[in-house]
């Protein structure tokens, strides 16, 4: 049974930090490339940031540069979202996804809000 569990949201202040973390379990998780999504309120899913398999390439989303960071422990099967200098427009409900060739899969979620 394929599981992503996403952990570690939760309310900040606006230049807050919070680390979330993704763990996988029910397929080769160190054959998959990693992603992070966020879903705002009236918005669409937006990709966050993305890591390669093995962990050596990443990409990150313009609103996010400088400030997020992704990286991955395939060992443990988790994907983690090092996010720093949150500002409000980061309120959303962030999603992990595993991606390769045709399969795919979702967690369900875990809510982030930025607010003072």
């Amino acid at each position: 049974q394929v599981q992503l569990v996403e952990s570690g949201g939760g309310l900040v202040q606006p230049g807050g930090s919070l680390r979330l973390s993704c763990a996988a379990s029910g397929f080769i998780f160190s054959s998959y490339n990693m992603r992070w999504y966020r879903q705002a309120p009236g918005k669409e899913r937006e990709l966050v940031a993305s890591i390669s398999s093995a962990g050596w390439r990443t990409t990150n989303a313009d609103a996010v540069k400088g400030r997020f960071t992704i990286s991955r422990d395939n060992a443990k099967s988790t994907v983690y979202l090092q996010m720093n200098s949150l500002k409000p427009e980061d309120t959303a409900v962030y999603y992990c996804n595993a991606l390769r060739q045709l399969n795919e899969y979702w967690g369900q979620g875990t809510q982030v809000t930025v607010s003072s």
